[in-house]
């Protein structure tokens, strides 16, 4: 279970038993519904704050998923934040079946870090990248440079970052989540090469996302 999620989960665990309770202690049909459904309910967000070990990949110059979801853009763009250089952007879309922990993607250090506050479209359109409320983490590892982005959707509203400027990061480490459907965007400098594809599901801190060529090692 994610740390992140036991406050929601005792919050639904907590007023599911207040309902219970008093739907045991009355004949009230109307509340013994209420019941049934805050117990289903709870179930789910239990669910959804599953927090999986997973199988980390050796190789210092593999970029891993930061997330579980489906692979839904791959685009060739200027990346003018961190990288300052064209890029590839794979953008990762987690529904709220997916196991909504993120990953850091390389070992290094945290050399950028914004928060921007911004709209709640739905995470799978293309211009949630730039106008959605987000965080954005450039890590640089060995003169190796990547941007991710943890992007709220239409029901995430909220986003939880561990990370800061300065911090050092290990490949596959937990460092957040984001609540209730959502995005990641990832942008790639031309000296990785992307070993995913359109549509491809992908796990965070176990599928390779992409891999750096010899020369910058």
């Amino acid at each position: 279970m994610s740390k992140e999620g036991i406050g929601t989960i005792l919050g639904f665990l907590l007023f599911t038993v207040v309902i219970t309770v008093g739907a045991s202690i009355t004949s009230n049909t109307g509340l013994k519904i209420v019941s049934v459904i805050c117990a289903a309910a709870t179930v789910l967000v239990v669910y959804f704050f599953r927090d999986p070990e997973r199988a980390i990949p050796d190789g210092e110059s593999l970029v891993l998923s930061p997330a579980d979801g489906k692979v839904i853009e791959i685009v060739e763009e200027h990346e003018g934040e961190y990288l300052q250089a064209p890029a590839t952007r794979v953008s990762i879309f987690l529904s709220v079946f997916d196991v909504h922990v993120n990953r850091i993607p390389i070992s290094g250090t945290v050399e950028h870090f914004r928060y921007q506050r911004g709209a709640f479209l739905q995470a799978y359109k293309s211009e949630a990248s730039d106008i959605n409320e987000q965080t954005i983490v450039g890590v640089e590892s060995q003169g190796r440079k990547i941007l991710f982005k943890q992007i709220a959707g239409i029901l995430a509203r909220r986003i939880v970052c561990n990370v800061r400027q300065g911090h050092v990061v290990h490949r596959g480490e937990r460092f957040g989540i984001i609540k209730f459907g959502s995005r990641v965007d990832m942008f790639l400098p031309k000296s990785c090469g992307l070993k995913v594809q359109l549509n491809q599901k992908v796990k965070g801190g176990e599928s390779i996302i992409g891999v750096f060529n010899d020369e910058n090692s």
